[in-house]
């Protein structure tokens, strides 16, 4: 297999560490618009930069990516961009007949009218229009293949599969009790993305009803997470497995909650009150007094420390899953099925944070699969459209269990 790896930030970083010990490819393309971040990820690979190269690529630009494609002989392209840069990125690995895998989905729009109620353009919508004509061309798109979305995505699918026969909820539940010394601000991953995710109508899916939305930070429940993370307060934030667990699962609810923590929520709102949350450029001057535009949620990222720099600052565990209750052989059951990764085994290990690490781990383990033919199809498709097990018993493999709760 032959790769091209678009963004050599914290999850592209950490990708190419976690790729480099395993022998399912023989070229590995490290491609960013800032050349020098991907020759760093190359040059910290040592003894196996020999099957990496580094380039440099503007993922907005469709035709340069096609080339790139072209010029590499890639067979897949692995977007570990933020969301901006999907649908470019999903449009020329289709025009290169390539496949295509990435961690996130093409962004969302709210109602014009009913934000807090009704869905407007939903996360994914602009992927699932291109289906046919990925199918047409034989080529798979694996859509939301993180670690939410993605390996939750599997987890629910596991659930219907080999634990349920019928499902009443499947939610998803990701919390942590990580601390970062010497900051009063600096969360663990793209706070661009965060902002995307946090400030969006969270939606919500019910049998009935379909999908539809309600107010930021809705429903907030307690959560107790296992290994020693214990009771985080969760609330309703819109995320992919909303969108596409309810394709190939059936259930009657599925939900995402995520714990933030009042501080964080609060901070969240400020910004929004503030306006610093837009993507709208707006005009300022630069330190010459020359009139330049920028966006202000970009001004909000360049202020915060890089979440991949915080490694080494960072203690605690995080944690993503999936909660699932149902009936099977006749009585109710509920479970949760989880990934812990602890701060200190993930630095030590790899040299990357936990949580950038647990999201680039699911990408390698999935392309893996689709290079030894165990997944395969075409259209565009979710991680649960695929079988599970093989899935999370390479994950396994990877020196990363995962776990079941009762």
């Amino acid at each position: 297999m032959r790769v091209l790896l678009v963004g050599a930030g914290g999850v592209g970083t950490a990708i190419t560490r976690i790729a480099a010990r395993r022998d399912f490819f023989d070229h590995f393309v490290v491609a960013d618009y800032d050349i020098a971040r991907a020759e760093a990820a190359v040059a910290a690979l040592e003894d196996e930069a020999c099957r990496f190269v580094a380039c440099r690529i503007d993922a907005s630009d469709e035709s340069a990516v096609v080339s790139l494609l072209a010029r590499e002989r890639c067979d897949v392209l692995l977007n570990a961009t933020d969301p901006r840069f999907v649908m470019p990125l999903f449009e020329a690995s289709l025009t290169a007949g390539c496949h295509y895998v990435d961690m996130a989905m093409s962004l969302s729009r709210p109602h014009p009218d009913l934000p807090y109620r009704e869905c407007g353009v939903k996360l994914g919508d602009e992927q699932f229009a291109r289906a046919e004509a990925w199918e047409k061309a034989g080529r798979t798109a694996l859509v939301g293949m993180g670690v939410e979305p993605g390996l939750s995505d599997v987890f629910a699918r596991y659930a219907a599969d080999e634990l349920f026969d019928e499902i009443e909820e499947i939610g998803i539940r990701d919390g942590a009790n990580l601390t970062v010394e010497g900051y009063d601000f600096a969360p663990s991953f793209s706070i661009w993305t965060t902002i995307e995710e946090c400030l969006n109508p969270p939606v919500v899916y019910e049998r009935e009803r379909g999908w539809f939305t309600t107010e930021p930070f809705s429903e907030p429940e307690v959560f107790d997470f296992p290994e020693g993370i214990g009771p985080v307060e969760c609330v309703n934030v819109e995320h992919e497995e909303v969108l596409l667990v309810p394709r190939w699962v059936d259930a009657r609810r599925v939900t995402f909650k995520y714990g933030l923590g009042d501080d964080f929520i609060g901070k969240l709102k400020a910004l929004h009150a503030l306006g610093l949350d837009s993507t709208r450029p707006v005009g300022v001057r630069d330190a010459d007094g020359e009139p330049v535009r920028v966006s202000p949620r970009d001004v909000v990222a360049a202020c915060l420390p890089d979440p991949a720099t915080l490694g080494e600052r960072m203690t605690g565990k995080t944690c993503a899953g999936t909660w699932v209750t149902g009936t099977k052989d006749g009585r109710r059951r509920e479970v949760y099925l989880y990934h812990v990764v602890d701060n200190q085994w993930s630095m030590r290990e790899y040299g990357s944070q936990a949580v950038v690490w647990q999201t680039a781990v699911n990408p390698v383990v999935a392309l893996e699969l689709l290079a030894s033919g165990v997944w395969a199809g075409t259209g565009v498709l979710g991680p649960e459209a695929l079988p599970p097990r093989p899935f999370l018993d390479l994950l396994t493999a990877y020196g990363s269990p995962w776990g079941v709760r009762e």
